[in-house]
């Protein structure tokens, strides 16, 4: 359904086609832009952070946070095992609708090195399995987005925490699926990291079924973003009172 970071320079990991643009649900078409990427070197501004360094866990223990009951069913979060999961991970990857948007469509080397980057990273964004009663439903990331790029384009507040995904088997999608997982994810999220005060996410503006995705799952528009290779909808979950 959604994917990448804002900025081209926090897309290293990509491979083909050059940068377009980051977050967005990946089983609603986003012409010009949604998932993430350049190729080469990151060029741009480095990720925002303090100087001593993240956490050791910026995310507060995603494998941990449990089952999320939905009316779907139960859906739960794994970080991938790329040693069983990339076969899998790899054929979505190169189903057009979502080859659109992720760019990432090629061998399983592909999809290991955007799975890499995160793996061998400082924990700022965890790339996790969605399981809907134990099935595979969707790839998800889970980031800091007040310590991505993105942070650059909006007034972050320390602990924002930002989410990317696709629903990975066609018959998943197109039928308010993604809302009621992205309703369950953002509630968890508010509810294990407490110094977090709002879920972030950024589909871009010509994408309305997304935005309407968003806004189902209890996100506000709160302000349009001109980022590199889109416009986009900066959609927020803000934690109650």
């Amino acid at each position: 359904m959604q994917g990448q970071p804002a900025h081209p320079a926090a897309r290293p990991r990509r491979t083909g086609r050059p940068g377009r643009d980051p977050v967005r649900l990946r089983d609603h078409r986003q012409p010009g832009g949604g998932g993430v990427t350049p190729t080469g070197p990151p060029t741009g501004p480095p990720p925002i952070g303090p100087p001593t360094g993240p956490p050791s866990d910026p995310l507060d223990g995603v494998a941990h946070w449990g089952p999320m009951p939905t009316a779907a069913g139960e859906f739960r979060l794994r970080p991938v095992r790329p040693a069983t999961d990339l076969a899998l991970l790899t054929r979505w990857m190169n189903d057009p609708a979502v080859d659109a948007y992720w760019e990432l469509a090629g061998p399983p080397a592909t999809t290991a090195r955007h799975l890499r980057a995160q793996l061998d990273g400082d924990g700022r964004s965890v790339p996790c399995l969605g399981l809907l009663d134990g099935v595979p439903i969707g790839y998800w990331e889970v980031y800091r987005a007040d310590l991505d790029p993105l942070a650059l384009h909006y007034p972050a507040r320390p602990h924002d925490t930002g989410v990317h995904l696709l629903l990975g088997p066609a018959e998943a999608r197109g039928r308010g699926l993604g809302s009621l997982l992205l309703a369950a994810l953002a509630d968890r999220i508010l509810a294990r990291r407490p110094a977090c005060e709002q879920v972030v996410a950024e589909p871009d503006l010509r994408n309305t079924p997304s935005v309407r995705a968003f806004h189902r799952a209890g996100f506000d528009q709160a302000a349009e973003l001109r980022l590199p290779g889109k416009r986009a909808a900066l959609m927020v979950r803000r934690r109650a009172g």
